[in-house]
């Protein structure tokens, strides 16, 4: 982290930074739903396009599939994108980002085959990973530092209200083989907001500022492996990587998991748990920038870990669908092991000065999303291995979040720090 050297930029007018919080937390809303859609829609998608050919392992097997498909793309996207954003500015790569995951969203209404659904669910992952280091990034300049726990937890909070959106239409209007299209073709709406974030959102002034500061080429990617950034950003991987592949790779088997124990009687028993897990999800992502702000940076990072493994193991080992105590430690864990969202919210942008910080943050980030990719998959080879027991493979997957109980003592304390603003 640079010293802070020159005069922090002019802040926005109070309008103009509400507009900013207020697109930026709709961009994660809708990216939320697109994060939420496939473990709902999968296993009819599967069922629709496969046929006779359709088993249960096959079922989760293609789950694994589309998640891995999108947390790729969503990793390339983010890194991608999120350089743009440090070359072109926050708000057009913002909103390039929301038109990307939306169009391609839309296009899935039409497909005729799972490969086709795959393709699909990747080119919808680069705009999801673009999403979050333009949005957080445009958010944390604009605001001030005294602001940044507040509105930093408002913006994670926003991909689970997505999902938690999500779950509740598709506990009105189920998603089944027979029914699920609409929900792909409604996935398109948001593109009214990518372009209004490209006409008419203004900029962020400390990013204007850098720019109009930067005597040099701009080539944020490579400067991030510089020999005085290079440590911070293999930091902000390893953090980050640790709760992506625990969300993904352990805690979402939850929802095919109730899916197939509540059967076909019950469609919505499985919208109710992604719902349970989202309003969980919500609170939890609000929560970890505050709770992050209060304890300091490292120990609430460890704890958050050592209850997300404890939560997540309970949850596969302690109790199953369809009985009372489900929802409840669905709830708990949803709650626990989303604060590492909020707290990597605030986090990451506090590690990268400005004129890498979309990059840096998008990198960090969304390299938890290559981990990812490769974890679910290798959750799918267990899944089939293991005779497609969810609970086993769930409790097994969970024990990467303990690794962040020891992998947080390396990383700096930015408890005190201020955005850097060159």
């Amino acid at each position: 982290m640079a010293p802070t050297t020159s005069p922090a930029p002019p802040l926005l007018s109070p309008g103009a930074r509400i507009a900013v919080l207020a697109a930026s937390f709709l961009g994660l809303v809708f990216d939320g739903v697109e994060l939420g859609l496939m473990p709902i829609a999968s296993i009819p998608v599967s069922k629709s396009l496969l046929g006779s050919d359709f088993t249960p392992t096959l079922g989760g097997l293609w789950f694994a599939r589309f998640t891995a498909s999108l947390m790729l793309g969503a990793a390339i996207g983010g890194i991608a994108l999120g350089s743009l954003g440090d070359r072109i500015g926050r708000t057009r790569a913002m909103g390039v980002s929301i038109l990307v995951y939306s169009l391609f969203a839309a296009m899935g209404g039409w497909v005729r085959t799972q490969e086709q659904m795959l393709l699909l669910r990747f080119l919808v992952g680069l705009g999801v990973g673009g999403m979050w280091p333009n949005g957080i990034a445009l958010v944390s300049e604009c605001w001030p530092s005294a602001s940044r726990p507040l509105v930093s937890g408002m913006m994670m909070a926003g991909l689970n209200v997505g999902i938690l959106l999500l779950a509740r239409l598709t506990s009105f209007w189920p998603i089944t083989p027979e029914s699920w299209r609409w929900i792909f073709h409604l996935s398109g709406v948001p593109a009214a907001l990518g372009l209004i974030v490209l006409v008419a959102l203004p900029e962020s002034p400390t990013w204007l500022a850098a720019r109009g500061l930067s005597r040099k080429p701009v080539a944020p990617l490579r400067e991030l492996f510089q020999p005085d950034l290079i440590r911070i950003t293999l930091v902000g991987i390893v953090i980050s990587v640790i709760p992506m592949m625990g969300a993904w790779a352990a805690s979402k088997w939850m929802i095919p998991w109730a899916d197939t124990v509540a059967g076909s009687g019950r469609a919505g028993y499985k919208a109710a748990t992604q719902g349970w897990w989202a309003l969980g999800a919500t609170l939890g992502s609000f929560a970890g920038a505050q709770l992050a702000s209060r304890l300091g940076r490292r120990l609430s990072y460890f704890l958050i870990s050592l209850g997300s493994s404890i939560l997540t193991i309970a949850m596969f080992q302690l109790t199953a669908p369809l009985r009372p105590s489900f929802h409840p430690v669905v709830f708990a864990q949803g709650f626990v092991a989303t604060l590492f969202f909020g707290w990597l919210a605030l986090y990451l942008p506090e590690l990268f000065p400005t004129r890498v910080r979309a990059t840096g943050s998008g990198l960090a980030y969304n390299s938890g999303r290559f981990g990812t990719a490769v974890g679910v998959l290798m959750a799918g080879l267990l899944f089939q291995a293991m005779d497609a027991n969810y609970p086993r493979v769930g409790t097994l997957c969970s024990l990467i979040y303990a690794a962040g109980v020891v992998a947080i003592w390396w990383a700096p304390d930015t408890s005190t720090a201020r955005l850097e603003n060159e």
